[in-house]
């Protein structure tokens, strides 16, 4: 894991611990977006981990016919590109 990803990760991290409980329980999704975007992050590193967790908090509203959604949805850890 290079130095960019484990500093978004801090971040995300500090956003967790600092923001986010002013902010109250929001996520529609299980594991939270932000565990989600750790997880992407560690199993696919800073770019397609990045894209994957900006898609997931995105679809993070109500709205079904705009792409919203809730539930179980850990990180597809199928998806990764073999070499």
């Amino acid at each position: 894991m290079n130095i960019l990803t484990r500093i978004l990760i801090v971040l995300i991290k500090g956003y967790k611990l600092i923001i986010s409980p002013y902010l109250g329980p929001s996520c529609r999704y299980l594991p939270t977006c932000s565990e989600y975007s750790i997880e992407a992050l560690k199993a696919y590193g800073l770019l397609k981990g990045t894209f994957i967790s900006l898609k997931r908090i995105l679809s993070c509203h109500p709205i079904k016919f705009l792409g919203g959604g809730e539930g179980f949805d850990p990180v597809n850890k199928e998806m990764k590109i073999k070499k």
